[in-house]
């Protein structure tokens, strides 16, 4: 077991959850809908960076980083200028009706980033789901087809449309139908559990012949690396075919870069591992350090094709969100959150091998950059999941100052979307106490 380093980020003065947020989760329970359910059980008063403070004052190390938006940290100084600077000049305007700089700016900067060779545009809303839901209009605008694939496993939101591409039952789709016609879903490549990239390419093929015409497919959708179902990479082969199937059959390759974009792979897109053209990208999370902001980048002639008034909405490209945004690019070039990204992997990945040289419970660890997870199971042989010892170590990590997160279709991942910005002593603190996690709950 690896000691808790002697310089110390975490401090907690009293039991979690402490009393002032018991109190408040009191309240909660009494005041807010039971399907918002509490994960971690803290109340957060204070964020900076890599930490949080709850309102007991207890300080954690945060590894969910708001599930994958904060990739620039908690209250980073210059977004937090950005976006007060933006809100003391006007809030809200609706860009259709009158526009603002920042959200012709932000578009600029991003498909400056994206990897289109031709011309390409950007539209701009203001959560993930609503980008998935838009990108899949733009698709079927510019094909005049009705029908989409996403992969087993896929997450892509909450709303009708991309809950219907979401492929997990509990919770997400229990008691929600009837779901979005003309969905259609495919087998997702990996390497833990299978199928393999060929066997994965040949299924979705069949799926021509047995559900769904290729004439008739608008859009397949796709995570180059998957989030909510497990962080599992989609192999480079994989995605190259991929591309090629879309070419052959001219179907629109939509790539959910949702959480896997703005650096946290090690790339500014996921994509770019692979060398992949997309014709959509759909951004959100990191975009804007927590702020609601989602947008879909995409060649032109696709993004085009809608026509006036097809997609929009009130609220959508917020130019206070947008100001943070231009913000956080300007961090992630200077703090070289890339280059960061990949130097936080390379030290979490060394040390998530050897947990599994220890913990036979560790069946799996994998990931791209920064965006890395553990897979429990209850046997290697058979690979049953192990969801209730993923929550064990999840528990006792909380136990110790260090807030965690599950993943995968059972349950049973443990993954990282710690900020970016973490320091070297703050990395190395947050690991040693999720090494003292696993010695509690696993041994």
């Amino acid at each position: 077991m690896t000691k808790a380093p002697t310089t110390k980020t975490i401090k907690l003065g009293t039991a979690v959850p402490g009393p002032r947020s018991q109190a408040i989760l009191e309240r909660k329970q009494r005041a807010v809908a039971n399907a918002k359910s509490i994960v971690l059980p803290l109340v957060a008063l204070e964020g900076r960076g890599a930490t949080l403070t709850d309102v007991d004052g207890n300080v954690f190390l945060d590894f969910t980083g708001g599930v994958g938006c904060l990739n620039t940290g908690h209250s980073h100084p210059r977004v937090v200028e950005a976006a007060q600077e933006q809100l003391g000049r006007f809030a809200h305007t609706d860009f259709t009706v009158v526009p603002y700089e920042p959200y012709v700016e932000l578009a600029e900067k991003l498909l400056a980033r994206a990897p289109f060779r031709g011309p390409s545009k950007a539209a701009f809303f203001n959560a993930g789901t609503e980008a998935v839901e838009n990108a899949v209009k733009f698709a079927r605008l510019y094909t005049g087809r009705p029908a989409v694939i996403a992969f087993e496993g896929a997450f892509h939101g909450r709303t009708l449309l991309s809950l219907t591409l979401t492929s997990r039952p509990h919770p997400y789709k229990l008691g929600m139908g009837p779901l979005a016609p003309e969905v259609y879903r495919a087998p997702f490549p990996q390497a833990y559990r299978g199928p393999d990239a060929e066997t994965a390419l040949a299924e979705l093929r069949n799926l021509f012949a047995t559900q769904v015409a290729a004439e008739q497919v608008a859009a397949i959708i796709i995570e180059p690396q998957q989030g909510e179902g497990g962080f599992h990479p989609a192999p480079d082969a994989y995605l190259v075919a991929l591309r090629g199937l879309c070419d052959e059959h001219g179907i629109v390759l939509i790539v959910d870069e949702v959480q896997t974009g703005f650096a946290r792979t090690g790339r500014f897109f996921a994509i770019e591992h692979s060398g992949v053209e997309p014709d959509l990208i759909v951004v959100a999370k990191s975009i804007a350090a927590g702020l609601p902001l989602s947008g879909v980048l995409g060649k032109a002639e696709i993004m085009d094709a809608a026509h006036e008034g097809a997609v929009g909405g009130t609220y959508v490209g917020n130019p206070v969100a947008q100001a943070a945004a231009i913000a956080v690019l300007d961090v992630i070039d200077d703090e070289g959150l890339i280059e960061r990204a990949n130097a936080i992997g390379e030290v979490m990945r060394a040390r998530m091998l050897a947990w599994q040289e220890r913990f036979p419970a560790i069946g799996d660890v994998r990931g791209l950059g920064a965006m890395l997870a553990i897979e429990l199971v209850e046997d290697r042989a058979t690979k049953a999941p192990a969801p209730a010892l993923a929550q064990g170590v999840i528990d006792a990590a909380l136990e110790r100052g260090l807030l965690l997160l599950k993943a995968g279709v059972y349950a049973n991942c443990i993954r990282v979307l710690c900020p970016l910005v973490i320091t070297d002593a703050e990395l190395d603190e947050g690991l040693a106490v999720w090494d003292e996690a696993l010695d509690a709950a696993l041994v």
